[in-house]
């Protein structure tokens, strides 16, 4: 379950449109759920609902994904991935402040969006036997 948050509708459409319904061949389907608030994107979360991804927008008002990372790192005992997507190069030390897993920017380029979150689903998901 790849969990995305961003208080526009239009990045959320990009992202799920980016990612299909499987980013590689050698990782299963995934399903999507979208957050528009950070609050909802908790309730879930305190509802044991199960994540093996976020993808967090920084530009989300009021509540940007980059808090929102930083805080899942922090609050959540090995926490799954994190990708922050950015509006900048020079915000790179922002993604890093977050303790994100990754980072992209906007515009969101879906090869380079899908590629990455593959990288982190191939290094976070349990091997497959």
């Amino acid at each position: 379950m790849i969990a995305i948050y961003s208080d526009d509708l239009t990045v959320r459409q990009s992202i799920v449109s980016a990612l299909g319904s499987q980013v590689a061949s050698d990782i299963p389907a995934h399903k999507t759920l979208e957050f528009a608030t950070g609050d909802a994107l908790r309730l879930h979360l305190d509802e044991k609902g199960r994540i093996d991804l976020f993808i967090l927008d920084g530009e989300s008002t009021p509540e940007g994904g980059l808090g929102i990372a930083r805080q899942l790192k922090d609050e959540i005992y090995q926490c799954p991935p994190t990708m922050v997507i950015t509006a900048r190069a020079a915000d790179a030390w922002l993604a890093s402040w977050s303790k994100a897993d990754a980072s992209v920017m906007h515009p969101i380029d879906p090869f380079t969006l899908a590629h990455k979150v593959a990288d982190l689903l191939r290094a976070h998901l349990p091997a497959r036997v």
